[in-house]
């Protein structure tokens, strides 16, 4: 069956996108690049096929999967081939393929399983997510690993192991290093922020989070096996002590995987039933530092243009792990960076390297703190500082010390809202009329999950569903989520920022110096116009980016007096 000629009798493609796809074929079929080039969908490709080669073309991810029978098969064939065992017809086994010209495949399945195959196209994304998640993310390479261990009769890894040298050599055994690749592999693919391998009484847990919330990863039971392998393996690759299992470890790794840089944070924490892994993972391909991608608001983002450019003076951000904060910070550094203009960082650690900046990494082991940091960046002569963290009454005074002499100072801080940011310093020691002169501004930020623009649909809210604080007039649509396969079911793909920007002037001045509270300092802010975290929120569902319940997930009703 001649492809091309296939495609073109479809009226999918013409002759000259051919014979333009011919030349970066290099071994791959015709079909293949078009659909990589964007000139045609797999769906009518494998439609295509269907037709002209009397097969059917299956949604796999509608279909119902005989999981008894999917575990008849052997696990490395179903892998490798990429072929999903779907369930029983007249006497056949259906068999999910996005490949109905690789026969030998099919024919081997059959083969080793023993059952009469009847294959179907499907889309092959969606048979790999699935066979992921019926036999597990490394399903293949444990196959490997339970066939090794039954072959030499022990158990691989074991917790008892007291040997580092044996400990340190079968942790470097190619199944374990191709397992612990895929687990992060599979979490780059999906986008994960995070990856947590949880040790339980029973068993192993993994979980991804994915635009801020955890999601279990399904992965084979006999992985819990080798979790010993798995966390020596992490153990080497971070260069911490494989041998200490009674105290908590911090490490790095540097990957990098499909040509794109990744940088892996690995804490590593001893509990109950074994060592607790999270990764965090920084992918500095998808990093783009620049103010205007960061999303706020046109009167916002003038005004925050105008702090980021003042002399001298205190900016915080402020906002809970994991909403933000240095992607911001990092953006305002780029905005303001010139070669005219000196820029040091103390952060840790240092997550994402920016040329032109000169970065500082903190080790409080040695007495590098964030405080003694910020001393002796003094001597450097800089004109713009960022501190990675306010966590101490030290680091705090330092910063207003930078910010008295004549220095810009970014920093970020863990409060609430934007008006706590005045009351958490002073709790940290600091004189209120030092803080009142020195703090320009504080941005408080979060993330909400945008829609997914591929399945989002418009709907009419019912009256109770609005808030009693929700901007009026109410609008008669608004928008909600509802799951496809670009999306993974989720109904939301990616993450965007609300923010609250308080502005100081004379008057929160003086409630400052005052000792007055949060909320006094949030209602006199809120008067005056400030755009609230609730608002900035709403406004993003009212253009259809998010949905109030993700708003009401993360942002607190405000109250005013």
């Amino acid at each position: 069956m001649d492809i091309a000629q296939t495609l073109i009798r479809h009226n999918l493609v013409t002759r000259p996108q051919v014979e333009a796809a011919l030349p970066q074929a290099a071994g791959k079929r015709v079909d293949r690049v078009l659909v990589e080039m964007g000139v045609v969908k797999e769906d009518d490709v494998l439609r295509a096929f269907a037709e002209e080669l009397g097969m059917d073309f299956v949604e796999v991810k509608q279909e119902s999967i005989d999981k008894e029978l999917l575990m008849q098969f052997p696990t490395t064939a179903v892998f490798r081939h990429a072929l999903l065992p779907l369930g029983r017809r007249n006497g056949s086994v259906i068999v999910a393929t996005s490949d109905p010209f690789n026969l030998e495949a099919i024919e081997e399945l059959s083969a080793v399983s023993g059952f009469h195959l009847e294959p179907v196209l499907a889309r092959r994304l969606d048979v790999i997510e699935l066979i992921k998640e019926h036999l597990g993310v490394g399903g293949d390479t444990l196959n490997e690993l339970v066939a090794q261990r039954s072959a030499e009769g022990i158990e691989l890894l074991s917790d008892l192991s007291t040997d580092d040298s044996d400990l340190a050599q079968q942790a470097e055994n190619a199944s374990v290093i191709k397992l612990v690749n895929e687990l992060l592999v599979e979490a780059l693919e999906q986008q994960a922020s995070d990856v947590h391998i949880e040790p339980q009484e029973y068993g192993l847990t993994v979980r991804y989070r994915v635009d801020g919330l955890l999601r279990v990863q399904p992965v084979p039971e006999s992985i819990s096996h080798f979790f010993a392998a798995i966390v020596t393996r992490l153990k080497i690759m971070s260069k911490l002590n494989i041998a200490e299992k009674r105290i908590p470890q911090d490490g790095r790794i540097k990957l990098r995987i499909s040509g794109r840089e990744i940088d892996v944070r690995v804490s590593i924490i001893p509990m109950v039933h074994g060592e607790g892994v999270v990764m965090r993972l920084l992918d500095k391909g998808r990093m783009v530092f620049n103010l205007k991608n960061v999303g706020m608001p046109d009167q916002m983002a003038q005004t925050f243009h105008e702090l980021i450019g003042l002399p001298h003076g205190i900016i915080l951000v402020t906002g809970p792990t994991g909403s933000g904060k240095t992607s911001t910070l990092y953006s305002a550094l780029n905005e303001i960076k010139d070669p005219t203009v000196k820029i040091i960082t103390v952060e840790d650690p240092v997550e994402y390297q920016n040329p032109g900046i000169s970065q500082i990494q903190v080790h409080s082991k040695v007495g590098l703190t964030f405080a003694a940091g910020l001393r002796s960046i003094l001597r450097h002569d800089p004109d713009v500082i960022l501190i990675g963290e306010i966590r101490d009454g030290e680091t705090a005074e330092a910063a207003i010390q930078a910010a008295l002499t004549g220095h810009l100072v970014f920093s970020t801080l863990h409060t609430n809202d934007a008006p706590g940011a005045f009351a958490r310093l002073i709790d940290m020691g600091v004189e209120p009329y030092l803080v009142s002169s020195t703090v320009e501004g504080v941005l408080a930020q979060r993330l909400v999950r945008v829609l997914c623009k591929h399945c989002k649909e418009q709907y009419r809210p019912d009256p109770d569903e609005i808030p009693e604080d929700f901007p009026v007039p109410a609008p008669d649509f608004l928008w909600k989520p509802i799951g496809c396969r670009e999306c993974k079911g989720s109904g939301y793909a990616g993450r965007r920022a609300i923010f609250e920007l308080l502005r100081t002037d004379p008057e929160i001045g003086k409630l400052c110096i005052n000792r007055a509270s949060t909320a006094e300092m949030r209602d006199y802010a809120l008067k005056k116009g400030m755009i609230s975290l609730r608002l900035s929120g709403f406004q993003r569902v009212l253009d259809g980016s998010t949905t109030l319940e993700e708003v009401m997930r993360i942002t607190k009703r405000d109250m005013m007096g």
